[in-house]
């Protein structure tokens, strides 16, 4: 009886491993089909569901892939002519404001600063100082440039369109314009009840209806200042 070398072998091997996945399930080797039975196409009648079709329709709602695309006064910041906008095109609500806050003390803060000063972190450590949100040229700029600086970057400013969705930017855009307004508010913009304290004056802070303005609690659940220290004092 002739054996096989181990030369034959290992030149056979290879070759039946490569045709091994052209099999059905039934082990027929059929390459062109593999194991295209388990996929359901369009329109094919099934048992699964009551109206037996394959193709069912989606969920109310349902947002397809891309889809934000086809909104391009939310996903480009232009008008269909192109034109920056000139306002945000999100409702401004007490949630977007807080998302935009949290985008912003994560990606914008660093070098623009809690106020929008320009005075973050990195540019105390020697980065390019950005120009304050409180400048006239900013403050009269249209939502649109905002957006836009935010997604394709300026000067010494990398783009963060990777890193920040649209909506996203635009509820840092809504944030921003709010930064804005609290550093150059009047005592006619201070809501209902509140009273503008007299130069050298302790200020006192009213109780504002909540339900009236759409206040959102911002407690970041870390103990007052001083209090975790007096803690971990009493602990030794």
């Amino acid at each position: 009886m002739n054996y096989l070398s181990k030369k034959t072998w290992l030149f056979a091997l290879p070759l039946a491993l490569v045709a091994l996945p052209g099999c059905t399930r039934d082990y027929k080797f059929q390459p062109v089909d593999m194991w295209n039975m388990s996929r359901l196409k369009p329109y094919e009648q099934v048992n699964f569901f009551d109206n037996r079709d394959a193709s069912q329709t989606p969920p109310a709602h349902t947002v397809a892939r891309g889809q934000d695309r086809l909104n391009t006064p939310v996903y480009y910041g232009t008008t269909d002519d192109g034109a920056l906008l000139a306002t945000n095109p999100l409702p401004i609500t007490a949630g977007l404001l807080q998302r935009g806050q949290e985008r912003y003390n994560i990606y914008c803060q660093p070098c623009h600063g809690l106020a929008g000063y320009g005075d973050g972190m990195i540019v105390k450590r020697g980065f390019a100082k950005p120009p304050s949100y409180h400048i006239e040229r900013l403050r009269t700029a249209p939502d649109g440039h905002i957006f836009d600086v935010i997604t394709n970057g300026y000067g010494a400013m990398y783009n963060y369109a990777a890193r920040i969705t649209p909506r996203d930017r635009w509820a840092v855009v809504a944030y921003v314009r709010t930064l804005q307004h609290s550093q150059n508010a009047t005592a006619a913009d201070l809501p209902k009840g509140m009273v503008a304290p007299a130069k050298g004056e302790q200020r006192v802070e009213p109780k504002i209806d909540v339900e009236e303005y759409g206040a959102v609690p911002m407690d970041s659940g870390h103990p007052e200042p001083g209090k975790e220290a007096a803690a971990s004092h009493k602990a030794e």
